[in-house]
């Protein structure tokens, strides 16, 4: 909570004034039942009406006044707890946004998302909360105490000697109940990582017929936490039974003393009119810190979730690493890298200079994207280096390094935005660029039978968009920056071969100062770059001209033979 609480600094004035007036309110409400007794005792005795209307009077301002302050109390409280977690929330999501690749393995996505949503929720409700009734209900019960034992001494003693055993129940059931709101928020992480799935592969759940087998698999999930909830619900439930039990237990005992002493004389029935209406205000005061208790627990669980995140350690800072001059403009040095215990790169070393291209080809899993990955600093090396223009990226600050480059992902995505924005992505990039690049993509051809051209809007990941026009506008958007260096992961898988020809080409004529990485599954693609890294299960097993490999690596003998045949050696587009 400390981390949480360091939130709220920049509002403690508002704070402070906030909390203020909800202590003016919650004094007017303490002076009702005491005027009320001194009515019924003191003024009515006298038969002086006006001296009963005017204490009325007092009432009837007293109770305005009251519900006013705290009116306006609750909204100053609304108001800090919803900026308090703007803030934090606009800080978790600047952390996340600049997590290393292991950092996001290790606390996942749909995680993540948890900690955004339902557990800055939990915060926001708490923070609430506690202006409003932590604030509140502790004056009222002390105050009350005071109040009612300056009234009915002997009373007081009867209700003073149930509050240990209730605030006990409240400890020992708090102190419970975070690990279970932990527990089941780590739950509500696997359901999210479920629904996430099943909304991202909806198709292929529906094309397969297995919806009957992810609507069980929900289902499960969805049970262990409804499971969870009633194992929280049902510990955190106790408290109300029990407390309501020794308040009424009290209750009982306060009539049957206070009626004793009224016919006693020891005692009159204003005071024990009043005392019984103390005993009401802090009964619900005593209700509503049970309900921050519960909050509270929730909240810490949430906290602490919140606060892993915030203070996971940046592990791709910038070192000092003393650099060499090189004639390569990228350069690998005998890399190595694992993703948990087994190595996914091992022992990779290349260069490439500047303006030249470099195909990189491979079965699945052999480490094509992880390159990538690696050049960019998504993650670090575990031996060897990584060096542009000669220098270790480890030694270049992250935004720098990567506005070098630019980027179309395997599965990139399009924003439900019009198509200048998806290539611009906030750039402030010139129309005349982003229309360019969409020449260069191929793209410009089919933007033009649409409405509005550039200004025409997508849906969602461009659902209203073929598979081959999304991969044209995703290039265009890595053209459009004029990087130094390009990279096309499996960009062009849903693009035919005459288009992809042609997209080739006009990089090589467009782009001849830019480095170009172009990761393809088909030979088509690569076969006329200057260079070409083959992968086999990590390991680099061929570097060179398409040529070369054909005469000297094995490996792309057989992707060739298995794409071309044994005597095709060209198709029609110039390859």
């Amino acid at each position: 909570m400390k981390k949480i609480f360091s939130y709220l600094k920049p509002y403690y004035p508002r704070m402070t004034l906030g909390l203020t007036i909800k202590i003016l309110g919650t004094f007017m409400d303490l002076g009702l039942p005491w005027i009320l007794a001194f009515i019924i005792d003191e003024i009515i005795p006298t038969n002086k009406i006006s001296l009963i209307i005017l204490w009325g009077v007092v009432m009837i301002l007293l109770s305005i006044g009251a519900r006013t302050f705290n009116i306006i109390a609750n909204r100053m409280a609304s108001k800090v707890a919803r900026d308090t977690t703007q803030t934090l929330r606009h800080d978790l999501f600047q952390k996340i946004l600049n997590l290393s690749g292991r950092q996001l393995n290790y606390f996942t996505i749909p995680s993540l998302q948890s900690r955004m949503t339902s557990d800055t929720y939990n915060i926001h409700h708490m923070i609430g909360m506690m202006q409003r009734m932590g604030v509140r209900a502790p004056i009222i019960l002390i105050g009350g105490i005071i109040i009612t034992s300056t009234l009915e001494p002997v009373l007081t003693l009867i209700l003073i000697g149930v509050f240990p055993f209730m605030f006990f129940i409240v400890f020992i059931i708090s102190r419970k109940g975070i690990p279970l709101y932990t527990n089941l928020q780590e739950t509500l992480d696997k359901m999210v990582s479920v629904v996430r799935e099943n909304i991202t592969g909806v198709r292929v759940i529906k094309a397969l017929s297995k919806t009957q087998y992810e609507r069980g698999r929900f289902g499960a999930v969805n049970q262990e936490v409804v499971d969870k909830e009633i194992r929280a619900g049902m510990l955190m439930g106790i408290t109300n039974p029990a407390m309501n039990f020794l308040l009424n237990m009290g209750l009982t005992l306060v009539v049957i003393v206070g009626a004793y002493r009224v016919n006693g004389g020891a005692a009159e029935p204003g005071k024990i009119v009043a005392f019984l209406s103390y005993f009401m205000i802090m009964l619900q005061a005593v209700m509503a810190i049970n309900r921050i208790f519960i909050m509270f627990s929730k909240a810490s669980a949430s906290a602490m979730r919140i606060a892993e995140v915030l203070d996971t350690q940046d592990d791709l800072e910038v070192i000092p690493i003393e650099n060499k001059a090189s004639k390569y403009h990228i350069e690998f040095d005998k890399v190595s890298f694992s993703y948990a215990k087994e190595p996914c790169i091992t022992d990779v070393s290349f260069g490439i200079k500047k303006g030249e291209s470099l195909g990189i080809i491979g079965s699945t899993g052999s480490g094509k994207t992880t390159l990538i990955h690696l050049l960019m600093r998504f993650y670090d090396v575990d031996q060897g280096s990584i060096k542009i223009n000669g220098r270790d990226i480890r030694s270049i600050d992250k935004h720098l390094l990567r506005m070098k480059f630019g980027v179309a992902f395997q599965n990139d995505v399009l924003f439900a935005d019009t198509v200048y924005e998806n290539i611009n992505l906030g750039r402030s990039l010139s129309r005349e660029d982003v229309h360019k690049a969409t020449k260069d993509s191929q793209a410009a051809g089919f933007l033009m039978e649409k409405e509005n051209n550039l200004d025409f809007k997508l849906e969602i990941k461009g659902s209203n968009l073929s598979g081959g026009q999304k991969q044209r506008l995703l290039i265009a958007r890595a053209l459009a920056g004029k990087p130094e260096i390009l990279i096309l992961d499996d960009s062009s898988s849903a693009l035919d071969y005459k288009t992809d020809a042609m997209l080739r080409s006009a990089i090589r004529s467009n782009y001849k100062d830019t480095t170009s990485i172009i990761i393809a599954q088909r030979i088509s693609s690569v076969m006329k770059l200057d260079n070409i890294l083959v992968l086999e299960e990590g390991r680099m097993v061929g570097f060179g001209k398409h040529e070369e490999l054909l005469e000297s690596c094995e490996v792309y003998q057989e992707i060739y033979q298995s794409q071309f045949g044994h005597e095709v050696r060209c198709n029609n587009y110039g390859y």
